[in-house]
């Protein structure tokens, strides 16, 4: 039963909780990548507790997707025009993807790593996502592949938005669930792609994963049209918990994006009704929204801080404890390198760039990008 008192409610009109649940996704990227790195001289114990945690961290990139699209749509200015919405996201990701970008240049050529031309413009020019061969889409900093992809959302998402503010609201479902549906199936439509091809289809290929962000613009739809079903946050979080895990168990190409799609894209408009309702979590502490608002400069460093902690200790292995102790250095590191990222080119950007400081997020009135 749709929920509209959502609207009507006094509740806080911004979503920070939202911004606290980015931090929890971008961690588990980082504990995918930090559990994949073989830190461990053995196997079983912490090794094995690691790979249980964080074999599916990788999904993290999809919540990204999906939450893209829902703020997006969420905080769209009425009477906005394109050009503005575009120097705003370019404020917003370009200056830290270059800063990211340049420093793992750097790496690459002290370290003698061989790496080409193209690969390297294809990256600085965020269209390394459109290429299907790994050495470049996980070229030079390897995460920066998802920004070419929202890229591409950026440039499609005033068009996208104006149709779906047309929408009837009798539609708004049906049309989410479609989508869903061929977010799960795409994985069965790679199966007619040969087979080096398929990973890069379901996983990365920028027009695939745009299903995921207008899964999130018609959920904001949604939300703000007072259509949410009664799903609060505790039930929506034990099913993305239980998707997360369960969907390690899935044949491989549907554990990427399919096994865990739909519980992430209930539990972000639940949690972002619970803002609206003025529910208190632990989201919106302090803590979480501070780590939240630095994630993206986390997401950015970390797989470069993992890398320059395993050159300054050289390739090895480690017993439990000592490798546990790697790996809190990884967290530690990218933790500092994201403060600085953030406080020395994301805010200053953003301020220099996009005309205008950070706004929160407000409750928008139905609005289209205008040309």
């Amino acid at each position: 039963m749709a929920d509209a008192a959502i609207v009507t409610g006094g509740g806080d009109r911004r979503l920070p909780s939202l911004t606290g649940l980015r931090f929890i996704a971008a961690f588990a990227v980082f504990g995918f990548h930090v559990s994949v790195a073989d830190l461990f001289t053995e196997d079983g114990g912490v090794p094995g507790v690691l790979d249980v945690v964080f074999r599916q961290g990788a999904t993290g990139v999809s919540f990204f997707f999906i939450l893209s699209g829902f703020v997006l749509c969420w905080s769209a200015r009425p009477g906005d025009t394109m050009r503005r919405f575009w120097r705003r996201r370019a404020a917003k990701v370009y200056p830290n993807h270059l800063a990211t970008a340049l420093f793992a240049l750097a790496v690459v050529v002290v370290a003698g790593t061989a790496v080409s031309a193209g690969s390297v413009v294809a990256n600085l020019l965020l269209l390394q996502a459109w290429v299907p061969v790994e050495s470049v889409y996980y070229g030079l900093n390897t995460p920066s592949w998802s920004l070419s992809v929202e890229a591409f959302f950026y440039l499609c998402f005033p068009l996208i938005l104006r149709v779906v503010d047309r929408l009837p609201r009798p539609w708004l479902w049906p049309l989410t669930g479609a989508v869903l549906a061929a977010v799960c199936l795409m994985p069965a439509v790679a199966l007619g792609l040969p087979e080096d091809l398929r990973y890069w289809f379901i996983y990365v290929s920028p027009p695939v994963r745009m299903l995921e962000f207008v899964v999130g613009i018609l959920l904001a739809r949604i939300v703000r049209d007072g259509l949410w079903i009664r799903l609060t946050v505790v039930p929506a979080a034990l099913l993305a918990v239980a998707a997360y895990f369960g969907s390690g168990f899935l044949p491989l190409g549907f554990a990427y994006v399919a096994g865990t799609v739909i519980p992430l894209a209930l539990l972000i408009p639940a949690v972002a009704v619970s803002d609206l309702r003025g529910t208190s979590t632990f989201l919106r502490r302090r803590t979480m929204i501070w780590l939240g608002e630095v994630s993206f400069a986390f997401y950015l460093v970390h797989q470069l801080a993992i890398r320059l902690v395993e050159r300054a200790l050289g390739a090895q292995t480690w017993s439990h404890p000592a490798g546990m102790l790697v790996a809190f250095a990884m967290l530690a590191l990218s933790l500092v390198g994201a403060w600085a990222l953030y406080q020395i080119v994301e805010k200053p950007a953003m301020r220099w760039f996009s005309g205008s400081r950070t706004r929160p997020v407000q409750t928008p009135a139905p609005s289209t990008i205008t040309p």
